[in-house]
């Protein structure tokens, strides 16, 4: 896909949706890495629905160490691997209290040396929380990169390097969300829905008339 229909690709993507937000429920940049932490493996609708009433008594990082693993896995035992989870927000949340007073830090390495941060993890709290232009690659992402050939590659990490080089400056803090929107309700897994789709004349996708 050549640079003039990137750059169409985006502005289609933004003129439908010129704010996209997250659809994880958050209160501060803590309760956002909390929220991206507990939603690996895991839908947004479901860690909302877990988070409602943990982030309303608890919202800052030494009160999650104060709840402890026993007391979060009682809010979060609906969500999948939640033994784990538990034991490493409370593990992150004691180390930002110990080694960032209590903050979210704003660069990307700082964030990945917390337990249960990966690389996308930090990508998406440095963009929702710090409006950096950071693009955070799930397997929506993957999948709308891949199939419409805006930016081919074999790993996210491939996708992320390929998206960061060809996306527009102009497109690119929303891009994550314009992305992760388009393949969670249109450029779908198992049935695009190509006839209602945006950027159906400018996506290489082969079989379209399939969708």
């Amino acid at each position: 896909m050549g640079p003039a229909k990137i750059d169409q690709f985006f502005a289609r993507l933004a003129a439908r949706n010129p704010e996209p937000k997250s659809e994880l429920d958050y209160v501060n940049p803590f309760t956002l890495l909390v929220a991206v932490v507990l939603s690996a493996q895991a839908t947004d609708v479901g860690v909302n629905k877990a988070t409602r009433s943990l982030f309303a008594a608890v919202d800052t990082p030494a009160a999650m160490v104060a709840l402890g693993e026993e007391g979060l896995k009682h809010y979060i035992r609906t969500i999948g691997l939640f033994n784990t989870k538990a034991k490493n927000v409370v593990e992150l949340s004691r180390r930002l209290v110990a080694q960032h007073g209590g903050q979210v830090p704003t660069d990307r390495e700082a964030l990945q040396a917390l337990p249960g941060v990966g690389r996308k993890t930090a990508n998406v709290v440095l963009n929702v929380a710090f409006g950096q232009p950071t693009i955070a690659v799930d397997t929506h992402i993957f999948r709308v990169a891949n199939r419409t050939g805006l930016a081919p590659g074999k790993t996210p990490e491939a996708v992320e390097q390929a998206l960061e080089r060809i996306t527009p400056d102009q497109w690119k803090r929303h891009a994550h969300h314009w992305l992760i929107l388009h393949g969670r309700y249109i450029c779908k897994a198992k049935r695009p829905d190509c006839p209602i789709c945006p950027v159906a004349d400018l996506c290489e996708y082969p079989d379209k008339a399939a969708g």
